[in-house]
């Protein structure tokens, strides 16, 4: 059949008859590919509103939205969004599979760590008591309305247990939290990144609590890598563990975990969505979110983290080798004891022979293209190599050695 006689015929037959009658089952496929309409552009909602994107050269802050998802989330995410499930069944099966990668009793994807430390107080306050449940945050007729922290822990998202309604008591010594414990003592709290400012270290705390038959709970929200976090604290048995979900593990942002005493968590979900009459319905999970963040802690858990500290050093020297190259300035490098336990480079330099404050030149970096973050600012500036992906190292060397070579004299 000529291809002029084909297309006459394919706008009288019907497709599925011609592809039998002819014995060419192409012609379908052609006639289907001939009227597909062209692929639509995909759209670009950053370029459209005109955001800003940059460079992250300064870690996991919220406020820089954390660190971005890996492509095996994204798909989970994506394919999990086109199937209605139960929430609750979700939680169930998820829960079940990060308790045992975290060695826990049990756990629960939570909307970030802030919303694991609510829920997570909640349950200590109500255990399975629907009727406590209603009533939080007015804990007024409870027994237990006290939780203990140390003074060098008793910061910002101590509001987190607050809203719970409890009331934050302060001690500094071993001495002052045995005579702290009453009948009204509900929990123990212990905020990991402030564990170096505090007199009690964690065996000691948890020692303590399970003498006297209190709670204790752990902040730990940014302090993976290293990966044995994920289970340490667990081990050293605090009964619950709060995590964030959108930091090193690249989950989602939205979302962090808590885990610990199979009970503890159970009460936790009372409070959560979603149920409803209680303080966490707000604190919502959809599933996309639930099922992306465990994915994301099962590649992060058994990806090769001594290949991507290798990476990191790597990253470091490239930045370093390019700043040496300026006339007064040092970089030095350090890691953080806990929380961000990652390599970061602190740059400062003579303002005699390099004519620039650290806030003019974190700027200027800012405002060039690609534009850079970093930290810092007052008497230096602090980058991290955490969130750059391949090759970004050598954009913020070149950068950072252009801008300061700009004003050395």
């Amino acid at each position: 059949m000529k291809r002029r006689d084909l297309i006459k015929y394919l706008s009288v037959a019907p497709i599925a008859g011609a592809a039998i009658s002819t014995g060419m089952p192409f012609v379908a496929e052609a006639a289907e590919a001939a009227t597909a309409a062209p692929a639509k552009a995909k759209r670009n909602v950053i370029k459209e509103l005109g955001l800003r994107t940059f460079i992250n050269a300064a870690g996991t802050y919220t406020t820089m939205t954390a660190s971005l998802m890996h492509d095996e989330v994204i798909d989970t995410i994506n394919e999990s969004s086109k199937h209605f499930v139960m929430i609750n069944e979700v939680q169930d099966k998820v829960g079940e599979k990060i308790a045992a990668m975290c060695k826990a009793e049990a756990a629960m994807v939570t909307a970030g760590c802030w919303s694991a430390l609510v829920l997570g107080t909640a349950g200590v306050l109500t255990r399975m008591d629907r009727k406590k449940v209603a009533l939080l945050p007015n804990i007024s007729t409870f027994e237990k309305t006290e939780v203990i922290t140390q003074k060098a822990h008793n910061v910002g998202y101590v509001h987190a247990l607050t809203n719970t309604g409890i009331v934050p008591v302060e001690i500094e010594t071993v001495e002052e939290l045995e005579r702290a414990i009453t009948s009204k003592t509900a929990m123990m709290w212990f905020l990991n990144s402030s564990a170096p400012m505090g007199n009690i270290q964690h065996a000691e705390w948890v020692a303590i609590a399970k003498k006297h038959n209190i709670p204790t709970l752990i902040d730990m929200a940014a302090d993976v890598p290293p990966v044995e976090n994920l289970w340490k604290y667990n081990e050293l048995g605090f009964d619950l563990v709060c995590v964030s979900g959108g930091k090193a593990m690249a989950g989602p942002q939205s979302a962090g975990i808590l885990m610990g005493k199979k009970d503890l968590i159970a009460a936790a979900r009372l409070s959560a969505p979603p149920s409803g009459g209680n303080i966490g319905r707000g604190m919502k999970v959809n599933k996309e979110e639930v099922l992306g963040m465990y994915v994301a802690l099962e590649k992060y858990i058994n990806q090769d983290h001594d290949q991507e500290w290798k990476m990191w050093e790597a990253q470091v020297a490239t930045i370093t080798d390019a700043l040496k190259k300026v006339n007064g300035v040092t970089a030095e490098v350090t890691v953080p004891p806990i929380a961000n336990h990652t390599p970061k480079i602190t740059v400062s330099w003579d303002q005699t022979k390099v004519k620039a404050t650290p806030a003019a030149i974190q700027k200027r970096l800012q405002e060039g293209s690609p534009s850079i973050e970093t930290m810092g600012g007052l008497d230096n500036i602090d980058i991290t190599v955490f969130m750059l992906k391949k090759g970004e190292e050598k954009i913020v060397a070149k950068r950072l050695q252009e801008e300061l070579s700009r004003v050395a004299v």
